[in-house]
C-alpha cells in the first residue's frame, strides 16, 4: 500500500481550504484518509497553515510520500528538517538537544519573517488607506472651491444683468428728459 501526504480540498466554489491528510494513493481526492495532520488556508496573505510537524515526520520516516504541494507545505512549516536533522541524529553527526536546539532556531527566524511580511502588509495597507483618504480630501476641497467659484460667478453674472438694466433704464430716462426739453 502506497501512502501519501496529500491536500483534501474543503470550502466553498472560489474559496478553497484543505485538509493536509495521509491516505492511500488509491483514495479519492476527497475521499478517505488515514490521518488527519493540519489545515491549509490560502486565501489570506500571508497563508494560513496549522500542521503537527511531529506527526508529519513520523509519517515521512514511515514512507509516505508528499505531493508536490504538500512538499512545500511540509518543507515551509520545518517537517523536512526536522526529518533531515533526526538523519544527522541517526548517524552520529550531533546528539538530539542540537538538533531540537537547531530546528527551535530556524523556527524562530521563520516566524519572525513571517511576522515581518505581515507587519509590512498590513504598513502598506495603512499608507494606502491614508493616502486614498488624501485624495479624497483634495478632491473634495477641489469640488468646494468649484462650487464657491461657480457661486460667485453667478453672483458677478446676476450683478452684470442687473446693472446694464438700470443703465439702460437711467439712459432711457435721459433720452426721454432730453426730448421734453428739446420739445419745450
Amino acid at each position: 500500500m502506497s501512502v501519501k501526504i496529500r491536500l483534501q480540498r474543503h470550502g466553498k466554489k472560489g474559496k478553497p481550504f484543505f485538509h493536509i491528510v495521509v491516505a492511500d494513493s488509491r483514495a479519492r481526492r476527497d475521499g478517505r484518509f488515514i490521518e488527519k495532520l493540519g489545515t491549509y488556508n490560502p486565501i489570506t496573505n500571508p497563508a494560513t497553515i496549522e500542521l503537527n510537524v511531529d506527526s508529519a515526520v513520523q509519517w515521512l520516516n514511515n514512507g509516505a510520500q508528499p505531493t508536490d504541494t504538500a512538499r512545500a507545505i511540509l518543507s515551509y512549516k520545518g517537517a523536512l528538517y526536522k526529518k533531515h536533522l533526526q538523519g544527522g541524529v541517526a548517524k552520529g553527526a550531533f546528539d538530539e538537544a542540537e538538533a531540537e536546539k537547531r530546528f527551535s532556531a530556524w523556527v524562530d527566524a521563520k516566524e519572525s519573517k513571517v511576522q515581518g511580511k505581515v507587519e509590512g502588509l498590513a504598513t502598506a495597507k495603512a499608507d494606502a488607506k491614508k493616502a486614498a483618504l488624501d485624495a479624497e480630501v483634495k478632491v473634495n476641497e477641489a469640488r468646494v472651491a468649484a462650487a464657491a467659484q461657480a457661486d460667485a460667478d453667478a453672483k458677478a453674472a446676476e450683478e452684470a444683468a442687473n446693472a446694464p438694466a438700470e443703465e439702460v433704464a437711467t439712459e432711457g430716462e435721459a433720452a426721454a428728459e432730453t426730448e421734453e426739453n428739446t420739445e419745450a
